[in-house]
């Protein structure tokens, strides 16, 4: 299939797998800054987004939002929490809740601020919350599963209503925003409207065959055997296998529609196809968007190359199918 990628594609791919492996590049980039918040750091979003930062009592989140719609006889913003009959909100509003990847250990960085605009504009202007939970090893689990908890109440607060927020997900992030829901329904509460999960990690004990067939071939994870899949301090002392830290061995009846992309020189390809065979079992509405060739969360390069237009291309169309019909 290696014929049928771009030629982008192929660029960008050797240049991912030259950095992950050029230990001077790797040690001055990504394991010097891996617990350090870039949330302070200055960034410039285009002049019809604006963006609020709040401070909950563990951890920071940035809400970014087109600029309201203004009341022409108040000049005040309309925005209400209108309930119907059936308890359905029908603000006319969505939110989506990133969760960032990192395998828990490290801190969101800017590049979560352009994939907050892609998701706006893939939501046809919909609301973005990222959150810059708490990572290990100074906090491993539950930190960063409190954290998203604790997002996700601060938006109903806030006065969305649960079928009018969207998880979105890569890597930890799309196992945590997972593993969230695995605790909503164990809780009976309501769950979100739906799932975007991008190279998800659902499997934190790396139990399945993607981890060795796709060792030799994955650029980022692969020849590595002290990579974070293998010494990851968010376990701790716990199970690996508890569905609120591997969400693939959880029962996923009742979950929202899930849109699952991964590339198939994934070590963690089979998150993904088990996670996606187990729901569809359940009964889920699941989309599994297998991309040939790609590595793990490609949708990072956004723009840059036809396969991760095609995989944000794909979000957007998977929104439009919440807000139409999932919600």
């Amino acid at each position: 299939m290696e014929n049928k990628l771009s030629k982008r594609a192929k660029i960008i791919r050797d240049m991912v797998y030259e950095f992950n492996h050029n230990s001077r590049l790797k040690d001055k980039f990504v394991n010097e800054t891996r617990g350090i918040s870039e949330m302070d750091k200055d960034y410039k979003y285009p002049s019809y987004i604006k963006a609020e930062r709040i401070s909950l009592d563990n951890f920071d989140m940035e809400l970014i939002s087109r600029e309201e719609v203004q009341d022409d006889k108040t000049g005040s913003a309309k925005f209400e929490n209108v309930k119907s009959e059936n308890g359905r909100c029908d603000n006319g509003r969505l939110v989506i809740l990133q969760l960032h990847g990192g395998g828990y250990v490290n801190a969101f960085k800017n590049n979560y601020r352009t994939m907050a605009g892609l998701y706006c504009e893939a939501g046809d202007g919909a609301d973005v919350l990222s959150i810059d939970y708490r990572v290990a090893p100074k906090h491993p689990y539950p930190a960063a599963f409190e954290d998203a908890l604790a997002a996700y109440d601060w938006l109903l607060a806030r006065g969305y209503c649960e079928n009018e927020i969207i998880f979105a997900g890569d890597s930890a992030g799309g196992g945590l925003a997972m593993a969230v829901c695995h605790y909503l329904k164990d809780a009976g509460r309501k769950l979100p409207a739906g799932i975007i999960a991008m190279s998800p990690w659902t499997d934190v004990a790396a139990t399945g065959a993607s981890y060795r067939d796709n060792y030799e071939i994955d650029p980022i994870f692969g020849q590595d055997e002290d990579s974070l899949i293998y010494d990851n301090a968010y376990v701790g002392e716990n199970d690996p296998q508890n569905p609120y830290i591997s969400p693939m061995y959880g029962d996923f009846t009742d979950f929202p529609p899930m849109l699952i992309q991964v590339g198939t020189h994934e070590m963690l390809f089979s998150d993904s196809e088990t996670v996606a065979r187990k729901a569809k079992e359940a009964g889920v509405k699941v989309k599994l968007s297998v991309y040939e060739g790609m590595f793990h969360v490609f949708q990072m390069a956004a723009k840059l190359m036809p396969e991760s237009k095609q995989a944000w291309t794909e979000v957007q169309g998977f929104i439009k199918y919440i807000v139409s019909e999932g919600r």
